[in-house]
């Protein structure tokens, strides 16, 4: 089985986007208190959104704390090799303090004027040792103030650290809640699509706020972020002969795209495919979405591309939530040709 998953970019504020997700679960919950199909599919659109937003803004917070950690880490590392140049340098004044010590370094000044041979070799001496101390205790200092600093700027890195895993705890537990009302809210949508497709009927398009989708692709994906399951052609005990499309398996409730633009030829429920939308492309192809818990388009509609039109769910011949895709050269069942190739040729890889 071959996966892909797609994910959109996202830049986001840390601080704000943190407010906006502590608020915006309960607005969506106050927002979305219908009972009906449209109240329901409106609700899940909105909880995949702020959970979306919740895991891409988790993710960018960890990736951050490990950034933050690898920074203290190096910070240590640096600390660790000024340590070890101090080290060096302490013994390195020791042994110029021993080597004084035996070539008269330690004796007075009026015994060194006595016993120098001349005053230029007096002056020679001690110039060498006035430059060897200056350059030791420089680099003494400097050692000392760069690991005073280091030290400064690690504690800095932990104190920063520490704040990111908190904000990192805090968005878990906002993604948390915000799944747990998103299963609440699948359970419930699909327990109207079975109940319409039980009774044979759609009852009309659950109308949700719409994606802006950009005009700069002609063909997209019918689902942004899935993992592929059953292929074209495949044998199962659940098909009379062989499987007659592409399934994506997503949750319950993730939105279903159309392929590209077209008209909606058909929108039915019951039968093997449950809540099912067939759409019309120009150059007499049409692609079928099928296994539905909501639609959001009517028959007769025009759809542009990464226009949604519904939300996947398992109804009919279900073994679990998925979105069965056809391209078929016919609105009926019986004339299709894989749909991976087809995409492929049209720009879109899955």
């Amino acid at each position: 089985m071959r996966s892909s998953r797609r994910h959109p970019l996202v830049v986001l504020v840390l601080l704000c986007a943190l407010a906006v997700l502590v608020a915006r679960p309960t607005g969506a919950a106050d927002h979305a208190t219908g009972d009906g199909p449209s109240g329901v599919s409106a609700q899940v659109a909105r909880l995949y959104e702020e959970a979306a937003v919740a895991t891409r803004q988790y993710e960018a917070v960890r990736q951050k704390a490990e950034a933050q950690r690898a920074k203290a880490e190096r910070y240590e590392a640096l600390l660790d090799r000024e340590r070890r140049e101090i080290a060096v340098l302490h013994k390195g004044l020791g042994r110029i303090a021993r080597a004084q010590y035996r070539t008269g370094g330690g004796v007075p000044l009026t015994a060194q004027i006595i016993l120098a041979d001349s005053p230029d070799e007096l002056m020679r001496g001690q110039r060498v040792f006035s430059q060897a101390q200056l350059a030791v205790g420089n680099a003494l200092d400097k050692s000392r103030r760069a690991e005073t600093r280091l030290a400064a700027d690690e504690a800095t890195a932990e104190a920063a650290w520490q704040d990111l895993e908190r904000r990192n705890a805090q968005l878990a537990q906002l993604k948390k809640d915000i799944e747990r009302k998103l299963d609440e809210a699948r359970r419930q949508l699909q327990g109207q699509a079975d109940a319409s497709v039980a009774a044979g009927s759609c009852g009309g398009a659950a109308r949700i706020d719409q994606p802006q989708v950009s005009g700069t692709r002609a063909w997209v994906a019918p689902v942004e972020t899935y993992e592929m399951s059953a292929s074209f052609g495949s044998g199962g005990e659940r098909w009379a002969h062989r499987h007659t499309g592409q399934d994506f398996a997503v949750p319950i409730g993730t939105p279903v795209r159309s392929v590209g633009t077209g008209r909606v030829v058909r929108v039915s429920c019951g039968g093997a495919f449950g809540m099912q939308v067939v759409i019309g492309h120009p150059g007499g192809y049409y692609s079928q979405y099928g296994h539905l818990a909501s639609v959001t388009v009517d028959q007769g509609e025009r759809v542009s591309p990464g226009q949604w039109i519904g939300q996947s769910g398992s109804t009919g011949n279900s073994t679990g939530p998925h979105l069965h895709f056809e391209v078929r050269i016919t609105p009926e069942l019986g004339s299709s040709v894989d749909p991976v190739p087809w995409l492929e040729a049209r720009g879109v890889r899955l």
